[in-house]
């Protein structure tokens, strides 16, 4: 993961209500090994985060100059000069929205594969323990990377080469409401783009409704869920996202265009990447059954609602049936 530029600031802002002090640095961080396992630990941490948001700059403007100074600097601008306006901006913002404590704010701009990244995102401390050489112990502060909640990651590459795409950035949403994040979004100038749990859902809908048109047997069912599932985890770890055409690879290494020509042949509105949400990945699992001529299966989601489980009778209750098992049901019925 080759690091281009990076550097730390730091606002000094108290929950007491007193004005934020601004520390900048005049001098990037070395490349070393201590700063490329910062950025891993840092992107690790992020990209198990749930809950996150995935869209585009806002037009630049005076409310919105972040994307601006971004370019600038991609075409020949100084890192540091981009980052001390940034974060001159960031602290003006925080303070204005008097929700938010401050800390150390890490810009770095890397390289992953071929893909050039921004990550921004304020670090806080914990407090812990040291021994020493001699046996004794010390007072320690370090890096709580499980304690993220703004931080953003911009994907340069897809921002300058595909103007049409609505997801190049991704950012925390927060998990203490909108108010305690809003200004961090706004100082990123990003409007929400695309839906990741909606998309997520729509595509283990297709997903669903593939398997249930090709009339899959048990085990492969089973075998293409495990190929879906393990492949956007994997991406979700990443944090890159799902990839429709590499998916459809994945489900089925014979046909490897069968699932994708699916979606796109049904309409279900879904972009040619999507992004990865873990939360709604957790909650899809498919339970098969088959015994004695009856064949089960169904997706863990519909328990409680559409499917009711009696473990002390043995039973399940079914609602909502396809119309095509109706139908055949009323048939042998009045037949």
């Amino acid at each position: 993961m080759p690091i281009r530029h990076s550097i730390i600031h730091q606002i000094d802002k108290k929950p007491d209500g007193t004005p934020a002090v601004l520390h900048v640095s005049d001098i990037e961080l070395v490349e070393s090994q201590s700063t490329e396992n910062l950025l891993q630990d840092l992107n690790e941490a992020y990209n198990a985060k749930t809950g996150k948001g995935w869209g585009f700059f806002h037009a630049q403007s005076g409310a919105y100059p972040l994307s601006g100074w971004l370019q600038a600097y991609i075409e020949g601008g100084d890192f540091i000069e981009f980052s001390r306006t940034a974060i001159e901006h960031l602290t003006k913002l925080m303070e204005e929205s008097n929700l938010s404590v401050g800390g150390h704010v890490l810009f770095a701009h890397y390289q992953q594969g071929m893909t050039d990244y921004l990550v921004v995102a304020l670090l806080q401390h914990s407090e812990g323990v040291t021994v020493n050489a001699d046996l004794s112990v010390t007072p320690s502060k370090h890096l709580d990377f499980g304690n993220i909640n703004l931080a953003a990651r911009i994907n340069i590459s897809e921002w300058r080469n595909n103007p049409k795409s609505r997801q190049y950035i991704s950012y925390l949403k927060g998990s203490k409401g909108r108010k305690a994040t809003d200004y961090f979004r706004d100082f990123i100038g990003c409007q929400e783009g695309v839906d990741g749990p909606g998309e997520t859902r729509t595509l283990l809908k297709a997903f669903s409704d593939f398997v249930e048109s090709e009339d899959l047997g048990e085990e492969s069912a089973r075998e293409k869920t495990h190929a879906l599932v393990s492949y956007s985890m994997a991406q979700a770890k990443l944090g890159e996202p799902i990839t429709i055409d590499e998916l459809s690879e994945r489900i089925d290494e014979d046909q490897p265009n069968m699932f994708s020509k699916f979606i796109r042949d049904k309409e279900y509105g879904l972009s040619d990447t999507i992004p990865a949400d873990k939360k709604t990945l957790n909650k899809f699992r498919r339970f098969t059954g088959r015994a004695e001529g009856l064949s089960i299966s169904f997706e863990q989601h519909l328990l409680g609602s559409k499917i009711e489980f009696d473990e002390a009778g043995g039973t399940l209750t079914l609602r909502g049936l396809p119309s095509q098992l109706s139908e055949q049901l009323k048939r042998a019925t009045t037949s």
